[in-house]
């Protein structure tokens, strides 16, 4: 039997299995020996009072083995005859792009202006170190996106985007961490991420799609008003419908449509500071205790949202433990990110604060 319970644990127990199954025998009866399994679906840690908790959603297997997978796996077959469609830009909207036409039988040709992951790291060392940009290779382009050196967050405040749970699927499929399915903020992490991002890559690769490095789209191929593909840097062509993921940071692309009459549609931004605090202060007041967070929690985080003079204010893109990154994309910019490794370990923490 299978059953569905809605737990409310101290941290220290919300992280051993022999412990929940002991607070699962408390609340239904059944004997520990019974439970074989505990796997925790939904993950919340509620620190409004002195003394914090842990809610969980779990599911419980009683007399019955943990068989069903925690995930649904994506089936992804061989596509190397299929329609080719070109994907400019392998950041996260590129690389989903070419999963999403791989299982529809396309073939997508990936083109990133920038290097991949691995090489990429090369780079972004470099602008800390020499204090050098290269301009294709950064922490806005290559393999991953932005977010690969300097995110690794997944979630957001939208209120319309409908069910993420095949993201965090597809994830944890290609090496992510399968805590991303449970945690309230799922993270990836910035040290863990390169690779999930190199196994979506293998994938493509496999199914039979391409995925073209150091590889700028310079112009469009447009025949009787149709797009029918793209010309790159050297002149080389890739022919097929043309899906553009090249993030907000590409700003020749952007210059290119509007010159070129291409219809474009401006979006709004918003703009801001990066504040920097110690963590220790931020678990201090979030969790109410001098010694801070301790062992069993993660580094806390807040939001701020406030109106002044009719304008919205608040916090946002919340690095806890994490590092502030050179982000800049060209020379003679001053650009700045934030980034986590996974165990959130860096003593400070790092939110934009951001006026719309």
């Amino acid at each position: 039997m299978i059953r569905e319970l809605q737990l409310r644990v101290l941290p220290q127990d919300a992280v051993s299995e022999q412990t929940l199954k002991q607070v699962v025998s408390q609340e239904t009866g059944v004997s520990v020996g019974e439970i074989n399994a505990v796997r925790i679906l939904k993950r919340s840690i509620d620190a409004r009072q002195r003394t914090i908790f842990v809610n969980l959603k779990v599911q419980v297997f009683i007399q019955e083995d943990l068989t069903t997978p925690a995930y649904q796996s994506v089936t992804y077959g061989d596509v190397s005859s299929g329609k080719p469609v070109v994907i400019v830009g392998a950041g996260p909207g590129g690389l989903f792009a070419a999963l999403r036409a791989i299982e529809l039988g396309l073939r997508p040709i990936v083109v990133e202006r920038g290097k991949n992951v691995r090489e990429r790291k090369k780079d972004i060392a470099r602008i800390s170190r020499e204090h050098v940009v290269n301009p294709e290779s950064n922490y806005s382009f290559g393999e991953g996106g932005a977010g690969a050196y300097s995110d690794g967050k997944l979630y957001t405040r939208s209120k319309k985007r409908g069910s993420v749970e095949k993201i965090l699927n597809v994830f944890c499929q290609h090496g992510a961490s399968l805590s991303i399915l449970s945690d309230a903020h799922p993270h990836i992490g910035t040290d863990k991420l390169p690779r999930v991002i190199e196994n979506m890559r293998e994938q493509i690769l496999r199914s039979g799609g391409e995925v073209h490095f150091e590889t700028r789209m310079d112009r469009l191929i447009i025949r009787d008003n149709e797009v029918i593909g793209i010309e790159t840097q050297t002149g080389e062509t890739f022919m097929g419908p043309v899906i553009l993921a090249t993030g907000h940071s590409a700003r020749d692309v952007y210059y290119y449509l509007y010159n070129a009459q291409i219809p474009i549609e401006a979006k709004g931004i918003a703009v801001g500071v990066r504040l920097e605090h110690p963590q220790q202060l931020i678990d201090q007041i979030q969790y109410h205790r001098k010694e801070g967070r301790g062992k069993y929690l993660p580094a806390a985080e807040y939001s701020f949202v406030t109106q002044v003079q009719g304008r919205g204010v608040y916090s946002f893109c919340m690095c806890p433990g994490g590092f502030v990154v050179p982000a800049a994309s060209g020379p003679r910019q001053i650009v700045v990110n934030g980034m986590s490794p996974c165990c959130q370990w860096n003593v400070s923490i790092h939110p934009w604060v951001v006026l719309v």
